[in-house]
C-alpha cells in the first residue's frame, strides 16, 4: 500500500487519517496528556474514578466532535446536546455507572439566540432520556479562539465497588451487542468528506429514513444506561462503547481475542459513508461502530438471558489471544 491508498489498496478511497483524524497520533497525544496530568486516581477505560470512602465518584466528558459542522452548514442544531449527553453518559455506563447529574460547556464565536435555545432543547432531551440532572453551565463568547461554536460536557455519578463492573472480560465470555442509531458522534470527519465529496448535506438520501444526507448524518447518539439494571443483573464483566477507533474499541475490555462472528446489521448510511467515499471495510471498521453501539462481555450462560430481557443479540465472543475479527477482518 502506498500512500494516498486506502487498506484495499483504492488510490481514490478515503481514510480516516487522510480526512484529517489519525487515530494512533491522537491516542499518543492523549496518553501523552494523561502521563503528565495524573494524580494517582482509579481511573477505568471510560471514566475517572475518585475514592469517597464507601464509594467512588465517576467522571466521564465529552464533546460532540466535527458532527457540529454538519449541524452548522444544515442549520439544524436540535439534536446536537443529545450526542452531547450521550457521549458522556454512555461511558459512566460502560463502568458501570448510573449517571446522575451533567454539566456542559459551550463556547462561542459570537452568541446566536436561536441556536442556543436549540442546543439547550437537545440538552434537556437527552438528560431526559438519560434520567440525569442538568446542574448548570456555562457559556464562553471568545471570537479569538472560536470560529462558529462548540460544546462539551462533563456527566457525574456514583458506584459502590460492588456496583462497578470488574472492568476486564473473561475467555469463553459471550459478547452482546446493542444497536447503534447509525453513525452517532465519531469518525464524522470521514464522514462529512465523503459525503462533500461529489454533493453536499442537502443532496437527497439514497436510502428509506431521511430526506438529505444532512439529516441521515445528524441522527443523535443513542442512549443506552436503561440498561444498567439488566447489566447487573446478568454479571456483565466489562463493556464498550463504540466510539472513536471503531470496533478496537473492543480491546478496553482486556487484552483478548475479540470473535465478532454474529455481528448486528449497519444502517445504511455506512453504505453511503463507504459508497461515497471508497472507504475499505477495514476502514469502515476502524473508525465507526457500524450498526453497533455498546456491547458487553458477560457468562455465556447469561448472554441469552440479557439479550432477551433488551434489544441485544449475541454477537460474538472472546477467546485467548489478542485483537478483533469481525465480518472477515481483523482488525
Amino acid at each position: 500500500m502506498t500512500a494516498g491508498e486506502n487498506a484495499d489498496g483504492d488510490p481514490d478511497g478515503l481514510t480516516y487519517a487522510d480526512a484529517g483524524v489519525d487515530i494512533a497520533d491522537s491516542e499518543a497525544a492523549t496518553a501523552a496528556l494523561v502521563d503528565a496530568a495524573s494524580t494517582g486516581t482509579d481511573d477505568t477505560a471510560y471514566a475517572g474514578l475518585v475514592d469517597l470512602g464507601d464509594q467512588y465518584l465517576a467522571l466521564a466528558t465529552d464533546g460532540v466532535g466535527t458532527k457540529l459542522l454538519v449541524a452548522e452548514a444544515v442549520g439544524d442544531y436540535s439534536t446536537v446536546g443529545i450526542d452531547c449527553i450521550a457521549m458522556n453518559v454512555n461511558d459512566l455506563l460502560a463502568a458501570g455507572v448510573e449517571p446522575a447529574a451533567f454539566v456542559d460547556y459551550l463556547a462561542v464565536d459570537e452568541p446566536n439566540e436561536r441556536r442556543a435555545a436549540e442546543l439547550g432543547d437537545g440538552l434537556a432531551a437527552g438528560a431526559d432520556a438519560a434520567g440525569v440532572a442538568l446542574v448548570g453551565g456555562e457559556t464562553a463568547v471568545m471570537p479569538d479562539v472560536v470560529r462558529g461554536f462548540d460544546i462539551a460536557g462533563t456527566a457525574a455519578g456514583v458506584a459502590t465497588d460492588a456496583e462497578l463492573f470488574p472492568g476486564r472480560a473473561e475467555a469463553g465470555d459471550a459478547l452482546v451487542g446493542f444497536p447503534s442509531a447509525g453513525i452517532h458522534s465519531n469518525g464524522l470527519t470521514l464522514a462529512r468528506e465523503a459525503a462533500t465529496r461529489d454533493g453536499g448535506y442537502d443532496e437527497p438520501y439514497p436510502y428509506e429514513g431521511y430526506e438529505t444526507v444532512g439529516d441521515a448524518l445528524l441522527e443523535p447518539t443513542r442512549i443506552y444506561t436503561h440498561l444498567l439494571d439488566a447489566f447487573r443483573e446478568h454479571g456483565v464483566h466489562a463493556a464498550a462503547h463504540i466510539t472513536g477507533g471503531g470496533w478496537t474499541n473492543l480491546d478496553r475490555m482486556g487484552g483478548f481475542r475479540y470473535e465478532v462472528s454474529d455481528p448486528l446489521p449497519a444502517q445504511p448510511v455506512f453504505d453511503y459513508v463507504q459508497d461515497a467515499g471508497g472507504v475499505s471495510d477495514a476502514e469502515m471498521h476502524r473508525t465507526f461502530n457500524m450498526g453497533t453501539g455498546f456491547v458487553v462481555a458477560l457468562p455465556e450462560d447469561a448472554a441469552a438471558a440479557l439479550a432477551s430481557q433488551t434489544d441485544g443479540e449475541v454477537v460474538g465472543r472472546v477467546a485467548d489471544g489478542d485483537g478483533v475479527s469481525i465480518r472477515g477482518l481483523s482488525l
